[in-house]
């Protein structure tokens, strides 16, 4: 797993690097949309969820979404079990709410280099 941050940024090679190592065209990833981090290269969303939580982020804050960095039109999917949270307003495994979404763009965005 690699935690990445404003400062320690990642490359779409390495991105695509690790997807050939794992899933083939996909790297899972969690976002932290208060922090402006993510965590990428898990087997599951929520060993990354579990590493942010604890470096002291809020479960709440925490996003899981997949990256397709051979995929310039689909890059970014959201899909995961741990987005499935009802009692919080979000009963899919994506992003229903659209400023969330949104954040998450930004985010991952800022992080990755193309």
């Amino acid at each position: 797993m690699k935690t990445v941050t404003k400062e320690n940024k990642i490359t779409k090679k390495e991105l695509s690097e690790m997807s050939a190592k794992t899933f083939g065209e996909l790297v899972k990833a969690v976002v932290d949309v208060e922090k402006g981090v993510m965590v990428v290269d898990a087997e599951l969303h929520a060993d990354e969820e579990k590493t942010l939580i604890e470096i002291g982020s809020k479960q709440e804050n925490l996003w899981g979404i997949n990256l397709y960095p051979d995929d310039e039109d689909d890059f970014i999917e959201f899909d995961s079990m741990i987005n499935l949270r009802p009692s919080w307003g979000n009963s899919s495994r994506g992003v229903d709410d659209k400023d969330v979404k949104e954040s998450i763009i930004n985010i991952v965005e800022q992080l990755v280099i193309k």
